[in-house]
């Protein structure tokens, strides 16, 4: 099969019209017929494959590389276990213990940390059900906080979960951090002061989560439909313009804007039911929903819609 190749020009005629033949390894110009390169190397595969098993069978290149691993994915070890000691003659099985056991002291303390702290790391993005791209950019700047000593005299667990807390909300998919604290086991008090260490020591600015960014994590949490969720993104974007929102507690907010859309498109969730799902009390939920509805001049049609579903109840 021939093909054209990009932005090559016959030194003969100059004419772009330059084909590859695999076959003899040629480059020729299909204007004139010079040949222009010849004995190129062939770069493709020299098997074929007619459907996935054969594929998978026949390749002989691994995983891409990956910062999610402290060897980039393609590291060596000797054996897979224990299990392998077994299939080494008996004379030779001390010789292979010896081995496996001075292979795992010459690694380098760095590559033990971060085979440690990367595994936290995939436990908690599992846990969490974050995305791949928020994992390779922890696994990146965990690397970077090592290479800086800033992991130093403080716990792995601690630097991962302040750095899946800036990350999060850097790529928008904000996690609370009574979240990542429940997740990771570390106290609340000390993520944030963790956090903040490593936000002054590498220079990150990170600007504070948006209520919007909330809302369709909560309303899938409240089991809200997405019309729902659509109308309190609506509420959050008109009370930003009025200075509602500034100053307060972006959780908060979009839990009252859920709870206020909730109610006028008619899927009944109380206060109580908002506040245990995510995670805040009711009076700061009544606090923002009253902040809310009478900024956007809709108080009157909430409470009549309240009043109507407290009827029904009644019934």
């Amino acid at each position: 099969m021939q093909k054209p190749q990009a932005k090559a020009k016959c030194p003969e005629c100059g004419s772009e019209n330059i084909t590859y033949d695999p076959s003899k390894g040629e480059s020729v110009c299909k204007k004139c017929g010079l040949v222009i390169d010849e004995s190129m190397i062939d770069f493709t595969q020299e098997w074929r494959a007619f459907d996935e098993d054969q594929r998978s069978r026949r390749v002989r290149t691994g995983a891409p590389l990956t910062p999610t691993k402290h060897d980039q994915g393609i590291t060596t070890e000797m054996g897979k276990g224990r299990g392998e000691l077994f299939k080494v003659a008996p004379k030779k099985r001390a010789q292979y213990y010896r081995l496996t056991k001075w292979h795992k002291r010459l690694i380098k303390s760095k590559d033990r940390n971060l085979s440690f702290a990367f595994s936290e790391l995939q436990r908690l993005v599992s846990f969490l059900r974050l995305s791949q791209s928020i994992h390779e950019k922890v696994a990146k700047l965990y690397e970077k906080a090592v290479d800086e000593g800033l992991v130093r005299g403080r716990s792995t667990e601690s630097i991962i979960s302040a750095l899946l807390y800036t990350i999060c909300r850097e790529e928008g998919a904000p996690r609370t951090l009574d979240e990542i604290s429940k997740a990771s086991g570390i106290n609340r008090r000390d993520i944030g002061k963790t956090y903040r260490y490593v936000a002054r020591k590498l220079s990150m600015r990170i600007l504070p989560a948006k209520s919007q960014d909330y809302v369709p994590r909560f309303g899938s949490l409240l089991g809200l439909s997405e019309k729902v969720q659509v109308r309190a993104v609506h509420l959050l974007d008109d009370a930003s313009h009025y200075d509602v929102t500034s100053g307060k507690g972006p959780i908060g907010v979009a839990a009252a804007a859920l709870y206020i859309a909730a109610v006028l498109e008619g899927e009944k969730k109380t206060q109580r039911e908002v506040a245990d799902a995510i995670g805040v009390t009711e009076v700061t939920i009544r606090n923002r929903y009253k902040e809310i509805i009478e900024k956007l001049g809709i108080k009157e049609e909430v409470e009549e819609k309240v009043r109507e579903d407290e009827e029904e109840e009644k019934k």
